[in-house]
């Protein structure tokens, strides 16, 4: 299992993982686990990616987070004791890993360093949560975009180039506005020379104002 959170562990705990564990495919749209529903344990992604997201009371839908390949998810609500506080749902076809939280939690009594691993992956989902509730309570739409822009292209590995790998819709969604809104903006920074846009492949051509645009330092026109 070529999983961060199983990183560097031998082979014998890799097993005694697998032994644990056991697989499911979901199909594209399909509910991994509902909010409210009792947490009994915890997924990684092994193939596909999964939505995080709750429904307000008038229905509409904010992504908290979109979990990729060989991330886990759920894991918090699992050693805290609690219920699921959001619903997970497969956002294409899914194979996906479940972990028993008994079982899981008797493991890593035994073997430290799979809690160490879990820890260190805990930590950066909080730091990505608090940025996302400091950029919807915060940053207006060209700062959210700007920032979603810069670190969606160091997370793809090339400081000037990514692909989208959400709809536009999913992406509005997830930056708080509506896709009309984030077309203008994309327009007006490709306008502005800021980007280059060619279907879901966006270049960015001045970072540095982009920079500035995420931090609140300038504004797109």
């Amino acid at each position: 299992m070529n999983v961060p959170l199983f990183k560097g562990l031998p082979s014998t705990q890799i097993e005694q993982l697998a032994s644990i564990a056991s697989y499911k495919a979901y199909r594209k749209g399909e509910r991994v686990f509902s909010e409210g529903e009792e947490a009994s344990g915890f997924y990684v992604v092994i193939f596909g990616r999964v939505k995080i997201a709750k429904l307000a009371p008038d229905g509409k839908e904010q992504i908290l987070h979109i979990i990729q390949m060989q991330e886990p998810f759920g894991e918090v609500a699992v050693f805290a004791g609690e219920r699921f506080p959001a619903n997970a749902e497969a956002m294409e076809d899914s194979r996906i890993l479940f972990l028993e939280r008994d079982a899981f939690i008797r493991l890593i009594r035994k073997e430290p360093s799979v809690a160490m691993n879990m820890l260190a992956l805990l930590s950066r989902r909080l730091r990505q949560f608090s940025s996302l509730i400091e950029n919807l309570s915060l940053k207006d739409v060209p700062a959210r975009l700007s920032s979603y822009l810069l670190y969606m292209s160091q997370y793809q590995g090339d400081s000037n180039l990514l692909e989208l790998d959400v709809s536009k819709t999913l992406l509005a969604n997830s930056l708080g506005t509506i896709p009309e809104t984030l077309s203008r903006i994309l327009a007006k920074m490709t306008q502005g020379g800021l980007i280059e846009v060619d279907g879901r492949r966006i270049r960015l051509l001045n970072r540095r104002v982009l920079e500035d645009v995420a931090a609140g330092r300038r504004t797109v026109m």
